[in-house]
């Protein structure tokens, strides 16, 4: 049996059992602090569980992409080594939202495990969690488990949590006594060891408590289940291979290596290493990539460059120098584009961005060893024999430099390296990673939580109508409830409907005011901390603010209308740089505001005037067209289906709201528009810049803010054109004066020069000859800093041998420069005679044994100082 029919099998047997069949969600966890990518099945029904979001059914069943990569679950550095571990992975996984329970559920997986893939029953454990005694009944009740294969273990193994507080419940664990041709050979050996004997299939996740803050359990109402199958090691079991690696869903990946290094898979312990990594590696770095994720110093896009270039390095090792990972997207692309449709249509793009990460890191790899050899030489001259830790941790972290080549260079050298000390460093540096990425939960305020178990709803009117009459459902001040709010005072309300729009998807939250008798208030924003739940923060300008009154809700018109004008606009520039640059454009961030809108969008070069004002015409082009904007409400299914751009990340249900501009642009938005494009008027485009690698911003304008912006660069103009004292061509004026003012600055510099040859005559009358050294101590103001150092330069060069200070007083500062004839640095150093000086001055200086500069505030302390130089060069 194929991955691909595994996991066809799994999905289409839960169908059958009821479940609705999710598709799953982004790498990158929309909405979650708390991880740095989706490391299960259950991450985006994670508010579902909490009670915070409701969704049309209570079962469901995905096959979820899945990645351990940094963060708490880090498996990075045992890929490729071990049989089963990987950075991206598919777990299986079917779900309860407080429907079925522990009998449903272990009856489910028997069945799949021993009637549809046909495990042998003898052969399968369970594992409980100690105090689940129910849980052990079943499975004795339900499919003949003996007593003995039933392993009781304790928390750490079997009671699975989502955090300090929170659902939370033991688990059951399915496992396959692969055979003693796998034990270990511990005479211990049994349910729960390291080894792969009792191999760990399924684990069942029965969520039926609440822990509180003081950490007690308490009966969730309604619990609910939760389980998650690895597709390739179910794949490997059901393959009788003893190696994930070794199954169909690698095998194509491996042979294309193998073609491209030159070598064969299964000949050599440490190519067959090199080649699981890489084969792990090109599906993680292929979907994120394919998710717009991009390489970068910092969080997620550290991660996967992190990831790019472990590949790349045993890539290296593998006798392939030039860039090989971008050609394995084809290989990625092949095997699961069928799935995961999204492959196929990145897969350009996708090549393109990892190309150029490939040719950057082996530039780096170039510094890197240029690096090192620096730091080889420093080690010999110190007279020791082995590299620190602290130098070589330096060149990974920074260059990515790998300790093995580090290892082999250094033995080249007759040296050795601090592998201990290098680990100790990386540890820090995870401990460090490990801290940043803990995440803490989204700042949920409890009383938000408690309105949605109330099923406390707010009905958004906001697309047909800017007023409306509400019913105050909820006051919220200082985190708790109240019944009222005064003049003066701030609150939330909640609504049972409301005109207003919260802050989503990029458009920001609506401003406006809620009246009644005797009440005004102003609403300041509006967020929306579960779906469904809309808070709007408020102002009490006048009355009193009652719980379960009625009121008049009025949006701030004009804010909005120019909000909508932003936001069609962001349409219509993705339709244009899709169209102009081609599809591997896709959206990367917005901000919506009524004041202007910011695009954040993949690609690889910055735009050059001709290509911006080529988007600009089209954008204003369907402007003026006056094109209908529509929105439909469809199953997402049939969106997809019908070639809607989607936005990664993004969490959608079951219906989707599709914003169509006609034959332009179709994409899923919650946002307000405009009717027609015609309500735009204008669109100016401001600028447009480098954010992240493979990420580009345009910020542009609109509407009334499009007429502002081009009336103030017309006065702008107007105002060059009176400074310059023509009103027809201003900038060729401009050129013929900055030419001018370049001839002008030629013949100053040559004065300069004459003057600091004439300057340095003076000073040169007043050398004395300290120790049979000539020194010179000398006073001149009216000079620049930059000036001061050509007339030191001057001096020095006409004294041939000697040492000398200038000071120069302008604009109420002193500059001081310091030199020591290249004969006389044995004796003297400029930077020492400067440093006494200015500190002589109440100020500060230093520099090299031939040159110093500094300087002071002090004036009047300036003369007596400079007499301490012959002072300091008397030795007195």
């Amino acid at each position: 049996m194929t991955g691909a029919e595994i996991r066809a099998r799994f999905l289409k047997f839960f169908r059958a059992k009821g479940h609705e069949e999710v598709r799953s969600s982004s790498l990158i966890p929309g909405n979650d602090p708390t991880l740095l990518f989706t490391n299960a099945g259950m991450v985006q029904f994670k508010a579902v569980f909490q009670g915070e979001e409701m969704r049309p059914h209570k079962r469901a069943v995905t096959s979820q992409k899945c990645m351990r990569a940094g963060g708490k679950h880090n498996d990075l550095e045992n890929v490729g080594h071990t049989a089963r571990h990987h950075t991206f992975f598919e777990m299986l996984g079917n779900f309860s939202f407080g429907d079925y329970f522990k009998r449903d559920a272990i009856i489910f997986a028997w069945e799949l495990l021993t009637e549809q893939y046909r495990l042998p029953k003898d052969r399968l454990w369970a594992t409980v969690y100690e105090e689940d005694d129910e849980a052990a009944e079943l499975w004795k009740e339900l499919t003949g488990i003996p007593a003995e294969r039933i392993v009781r273990l304790g928390a750490k193994d079997n009671f699975w949590q989502m955090g300090d507080t929170g659902p939370c419940g033991p688990c059951s664990e399915i496992l396959i006594d692969q055979g003693k041709e796998v034990v270990c050979g511990r005479p211990e050996c049994a349910v729960g060891c390291d080894c792969d004997r009792f191999l760990e299939i399924w684990n069942l996740v029965f969520m039926q408590y609440d822990r509180d803050t003081s950490g007690n359990l308490n009966p969730l109402p309604k619990p609910s289940i939760d389980t998650g199958m690895g597709l390739e090691r179910l794949a490997a079991v059901l393959q009788g291979k003893h190696n994930n690696f070794d199954t169909d869903i690698f095998s194509p990946i491996i042979s294309d290596i193998c073609l491209y290094a030159k070598k064969a898979y299964g000949a050599d312990r440490k190519t067959d290493t090199a080649i699981r990594v890489i084969a792990d590696h090109i599906r993680s770095i292929t979907f994120l990539l394919s998710e717009g994720l991009t390489p970068s110093n910092e969080g997620r896009g550290y991660v996967l460059r992190r990831i790019i270039r472990r590949a790349s390095r045993y890539a290296k090792s593998l006798g392939i120098e030039e860039p090989v990972l971008y050609k394995l997207c084809d290989s990625v692309a092949r095997s699961l584009s069928d799935t995961y449709p999204e492959l196929l249509d990145e897969q350009e793009r996708v090549k393109k961005m990892l190309r150029l990460e490939e040719e950057r890191f082996n530039k780096t790899l170039e510094q890197g060893m240029s690096l090192l050899d620096v730091v080889i030489k420093n080690v010999r001259e110190a007279g020791e024999v082995t590299i620190g830790g602290e130098e070589l941790f330096r060149l990974y972290d920074t260059f990515g430099f790998p300790i093995d080549i580090a290892r082999d260079v250094a033995a080249e050298n007759g040296l050795g390296i601090d592998e201990a000390g290098f680990h100790r460093e990386m540890e820090i540096q995870k401990t460090k990673a490990r801290a940043s990425w803990t995440g803490e939960e989204a700042v949920v305020a409890p009383v938000y939580k408690e309105l949605m178990y109330r099923h406390t709803k707010t009905g958004f009117i906001g697309y047909d109508h800017l007023e409306a009459e509400a019913m105050v459902l909820a006051i919220i001040a200082d985190g708790e409830e109240k019944d009222e709010a005064e003049a003066g005072s701030q609150c939330e309300v909640v609504l049972d409907r409301t005109p207003f729009y919260a802050e989503s998807g990029g458009q920001i939250g609506d401003k406006g005011e809620l009246r009644a008798e005797g009440l005004l208030a102003t609403v300041l924003d509006t967020k929306r901390p579960f779906e469904g739940l809309c808070i709007h923060k408020v102002r009490v300008k006048k009355g009193l603010l009652k719980k379960g009154s009625l009121i008049s809700c009025s949006v701030d018109r004009e804010s909005r209308l120019a909000t909508m004008r932003n936001h069609t606009s962001t349409h219509l520039l993705h339709a244009s740089l899709r169209g102009i640059l081609g599809e591997h454009v896709k959206q990367a961030g917005s901000y919506v505001s009524p004041e202007r809108l910011r695009f954040d969008f993949t690609h690889f070069d910055s735009l050059g005037l001709e290509t911006l004002e080529a988007i600009e015409d089209e954008v204003n082009g369907n402007i003026l067209n006056n094109i209908g904007v529509t929105t439909t409400i469809m199953e997402t299914k049939k969106a997809m289906e019908s070639g809607v751009i989607a936005l990664f990340g993004e969490k959608y249900g079951d219906e989707v709201r599709v914003v169509a501009v006609s034959g332009v642009s179709s994409e899923l938005c919650g946002g307000t528009h405009v009717k027609a494009t015609g309500d735009i008027g204008l669109c100016k485009i401001l600028s447009e810049g480098s954010v992240a690698s493979g990420i580009r911003r345009i910020e542009a304008v609109t509407g009334k803010e499009a007429l502002l912006h081009l009336r103030e660069e017309q006065r702008e103009l107007q105002r060059i054109s009176e400074m310059l004292k023509t009103s027809e061509n201003p900038s060729e004026k401009l050129r013929k004066l900055l030419s001018e003012m370049k001839e002008l600055e030629k013949a100053l510099e040559k004065f300069k020069g004459r003057s600091a040859a004439e300057g340095s005559s003076r000073i040169l009358d007043s050398v004395q000859e300290i120790r049979g050294i000539k020194a010179i101590a000398y006073r001149v103001d009216g000079i620049d800093p930059k000036d001061l150092r050509v007339m030191a330069d001057n001096v020095r060069d006409r004294l041939g041998s000697g040492v000398l200070l200038l000071a120069s007083v302008k604009d109420g500062q002193a500059a001081m420069v310091a030199m020591v004839t290249k004969d006389l640095t044995g004796q003297f150093s400029a930077g020492d005679l400067l440093r006494h000086v200015a500190a002589a001055a109440g100020g500060r200086g230093g520099g090299k044994p031939d040159i110093a500069q500094g300087g002071t505030k002090e004036i009047e302390r300036l003369d007596k100082a400079l007499e301490t130089f012959y002072t300091l060069l008397n030795g007195s």
